[in-house]
């Protein structure tokens, strides 16, 4: 723990008050376009766990053009802490409580999301009349509790972590039967619209999820799955923004290059008929690219976690514009120069390696073709090692949410494993030598 967490955790302890620019550097991790949003939730935090901070007030942070049912609430919620911190009950609005009451009618925790949940308790309990709401909310909130006494971000990533998996067990060549199982239960979590959220407990959609689900049931068998792979097209194409880039949730949020690589790896598998769309979304990609081959943040902490995309995405453009070719030989660059010794990469440059870190290194390296192998063997000893001695030390957290906060999902350790150790079989070994029984195509990317 370092950073905002420490003196968070201080703060709640009650060893330090929240000191000035605690949370500078911690903002600055974030997406620019959300930073605003992002030091009023700091600021949020602070507050509650120190009744002696004057909170400082954006106005930026409260325009909720373009934000998702999410964020709509988040700031509903942020801004009637603040207020009444600061004085001004008068300025929550009446739009404002019904969206914060709105979400207490579930019997659940809203959208599945704990802290959307916690800091809506906490929002209401500074205003009047909502004794009785806030009572039965914090009975929801234990149901979440863990064993160590803590209580997790969200309540699962059960969709997620199927869809994810499913495209892992498929570019592995898995029993089908199995792969089918999954398959199963991911059309049956699909939304009415056609996408997919990361629970089935919410119904905010995302391009993650959708993009990755979609790929899963196109390679997996795209005539069964037909309807849905359309329905989930759909959804994709639905939130498109005008730049040819894909934003996380909704039309007319910024574009995302992570985003926008997972969703043009869904429309180059579906046809020919998405091309202008590919060449626009890679497009969009070349302009987002960093200098040293890198992209922005987005909803990993590894920064090769969009470069692996952007790459599985690009690999299949016929013809990729010049600006295109640039970008796949900067990110390349920057996956070799910046594997370990023993095999591996770390989150950031100069930082030990870690499994997640290096299964998207591999999967990388295996878009390259013509490339010596010798570094994608050693980052698969790294992997298989490390599978070895699965028991010890947790996989170092990787997911983010709400950006930049991390969190784990330790499953995601195992399901990037297998996902690159199917890219690096199909890398080494042809199609045909692979049994039809357990043939799948080498194209499903995972993300």
């Amino acid at each position: 723990m370092d950073g905002l967490e420490h003196v968070l955790a201080e703060a709640a302890l009650g060893d330090t008050g929240f000191g000035p620019g605690a949370a500078q550097e911690w903002v600055s991790l974030a997406p620019a376009f959300t930073a605003a949003r992002k030091r009023a939730l700091v600021e949020m935090l602070a507050v509650v766990l120190d009744d002696h901070h004057v909170p400082v007030w954006d106005e930026r942070a409260f325009d909720g053009a373009g934000l998702h049912s999410w964020a709509l609430v988040q700031m509903s919620a942020v801004k009637a802490i603040l207020v009444t911190a600061a004085g001004s009950p008068q300025r929550v609005t009446d739009e404002d409580v019904r969206r914060l009451m709105d979400t207490q009618r579930a019997p659940h925790v809203w959208e599945g999301n704990v802290l959307i949940h916690l800091s809506v308790l906490h929002a209401l309990a500074r205003l009047p009349g909502t004794e009785a709401l806030v009572a039965e909310g914090l009975h929801k909130l234990r149901a979440h509790q863990r064993p160590d006494g803590g209580l997790p971000f969200v309540s699962d990533t059960d969709t997620w972590c199927t869809a994810t998996c499913g495209a892992a067990l498929a570019s592995a060549g898995a029993d089908p039967r199995v792969q089918h199982r999954l398959a199963a239960h991911l059309a049956r979590r699909q939304l009415p619209a056609g996408g997919w959220s990361y629970t089935d407990l919410a119904c905010q959609s995302d391009v993650d999820d959708t993009s990755v689900a979609v790929q899963f049931l196109h390679v997996l068998d795209a005539e069964r799955y037909a309807g849905s792979v359309q329905r989930g097209m759909r959804s994709l194409y639905a939130v498109r923004g005008d730049d040819g880039g894909f934003p996380t949730y909704v039309a007319g949020a910024p574009s995302e290059a992570s985003m926008t690589a997972a969703a043009l790896g869904a429309l180059t598998l579906c046809g020919q008929q998405h091309a202008p769309a590919v060449r626009q979304g890679l497009a969009f990609l070349a302009g987002q690219q960093h200098e040293d081959g890198s992209f922005p943040p987005d909803w990993s902490n590894s920064r090769l976690h969009t470069v692996f995309r952007v790459l599985l995405a690009a690999r299949r453009s016929a013809r990729p514009a010049p600006a295109v070719r640039r970008m796949v030989e900067r990110s390349a660059d920057l996956v070799r120069s910046q594997q370990n010794s023993d095999g591996g990469w770390g989150q950031q440059a100069g930082d030990s390696s870690d499994v997640i870190s290096t299964a998207y290194g591999l999967i990388a390296l295996c878009t390259q073709p013509g490339a010596n192998p010798e570094p994608a063997l050693a980052a698969a000893d790294f992997l298989t090692t490390a599978q070895r001695a699965h028991g010890g030390a947790p996989p170092r957290p990787d997911s983010i949410g709400p950006r930049p906060f991390i969190f784990t999902v330790p499953a995601l350790a195992e399901i990037f494993t297998l996902l690159a150790l199917g890219h690096l079989r199909h890398r080494l070994a042809p199609v045909s030598a692979v049994p039809p029984a357990r043939r799948s195509s080498p194209a499903v990317d995972g993300e």
